[in-house]
């Protein structure tokens, strides 16, 4: 009874002044609606940032690309690169090297088609494809879901410029598995197609790792499609090597190998070296520089709102010197006079709450239509309100308090 004896002549007062009581209403709706789905942008943001790459211990990880190297046949080619990974592996603090392809989220590397038949118009996947001269297995540290690693008969030197010779065998990731046999127990030993028609490679699944990002990384299953073949070729414009430090001593490790890759060869070389850091880094820059944007928008919004509640409490003090003056005088005391302007602070969030909970389930609607994100979870909704609510309270307070300490002789002299 008595809370209804309060909320009567608030809302009275509140249609007297709907002004004001508006513009914070509005404020703090599209506030909410803005913040809640900010906020879900951010934690979607790092949890791709963050998403394995299937490699363990990146921090351990470096490449290699050499180029610049003189013209040669394929053995001697293929006798150069052994050569640069003995090299390299003769370096003191090396655990392991392995002539690469591509290494993940290196934006740089190549993609290829496969299909379940030579028949089929059109490849069933589209796969990032990593070439190993040596298991990356061991190098990597990834972890097999089924199936077993290559053995060493099953590496194959292939002189790209003149053989048509490709490897019978292949380890795929459990996500490319799922997509090409959807629902079966095991692939292993399963056929699959690199393109389509006469001319494609036949090979047979004989692993399938739990996780292998692509090269790209994509977002969703995209970035994790990938493959491993055994080969080590000839006649690329450039040899790339991914090598593991011991822990703490990838940064020493990458100066020595530079220095003893320079004094081995023959000829002047360039020597580019990268660490997966630095790849992960630069790959997931924009979402990153993405999420930041937004944390600092959030702040900002919430000291926008705060600063508008504030001032519009400060307003009606002032506007209401005489009325509080008139309540101190009928014997109001100063909790009542704090916990009248805690009150009505608190109906005008509560109903601009209201309004920005129906704004944010429409904007993540458009969000998820445009953009393809997921339904915004109602915890973000709840939480959201529940900030606002102890926004809007604390930035009434000091308001609410100077309103408090008006005294009766004071608020009601004539001016």
């Amino acid at each position: 009874m008595k809370l209804n004896l309060e909320i009567r002549p608030i809302l009275s007062a509140l249609l007297r002044s709907k002004t004001g009581a508006i513009l914070v209403a509005l404020q703090v709706a599209i506030s909410l609606a803005i913040l809640t789905n900010a906020v879900y942008i951010v934690k979607l943001r790092m949890e791709v940032v963050a998403r394995p790459s299937g490699v363990a211990e990146e921090n351990d990880l470096f490449s290699i690309n050499i180029s610049n190297r003189k013209v040669a046949d394929h053995t001697e080619q293929i006798a150069t690169q052994k050569q640069e990974e003995a090299t390299i592996r003769g370096v003191s603090g090396v655990q392991g090297v392995t002539r690469v392809s591509q290494t993940p989220l290196s934006w740089s590397g190549s993609t290829t088609g496969v299909s379940l038949d030579r028949k089929q118009a059109a490849t069933s996947a589209n796969v990032s494809m990593y070439i190993a001269s040596e298991s990356v297995m061991k190098l990597w540290g990834l972890k097999l879901a089924d199936g077993r690693d290559f053995n060493q008969g099953e590496f194959r030197e292939i002189d790209t410029s003149t053989s048509k010779e490709f490897p019978n065998v292949v380890i795929i990731t459990k996500v490319l598995a799922e997509k090409l046999f959807p629902g079966q127990a095991s692939v292993v030993g399963k056929t699959i197609y690199f393109g389509t028609g006469d001319d494609a490679y036949e090979t047979r699944i004989i692993g399938v790792l739990e996780r292998l990002q692509t090269h790209a990384a994509q977002i969703g299953e995209k970035g994790e499609i990938s493959v491993v073949l055994p080969i080590r070729m000839s006649n690329d414009p450039y040899s790339k090597y991914s090598v593991r430090a011991e822990p703490g001593q990838r940064e020493r490790v990458m100066k020595d190998v530079e220095m003893a890759l320079r004094k081995a060869s023959a000829t002047p070389i360039i020597v580019n070296l990268r660490n997966l850091q630095e790849d992960r880094s630069r790959r997931y820059r924009a979402d990153n520089g993405l999420a930041w944007m937004l944390i600092a928008v959030c702040v900002l919004l919430l000291l926008v709102t705060a600063s508008g509640i504030v001032g519009i409490s400060s307003l009606w003090v002032t506007q209401r010197r005489k009325h509080i003056g008139v309540r101190r005088a009928l014997g109001a005391r100063k909790i009542d006079v704090l916990r009248y302007f805690v009150t009505e602070n608190f109906m005008i969030t509560t109903f601009g709450i209201a309004c920005g909970l129906a704004l944010a389930i429409g904007l993540n609607q458009l969000l998820v239509s445009k953009l393809e994100l997921t339904k915004l979870p109602a915890a973000y909704l709840l939480g959201g309100s529940v900030i606002f609510w102890i926004l809007g309270i604390i930035a009434v307070v000091g308001p609410a308090a100077r309103a408090a300490s008006i005294s009766p002789a004071t608020a009601t002299r004539s001016t």
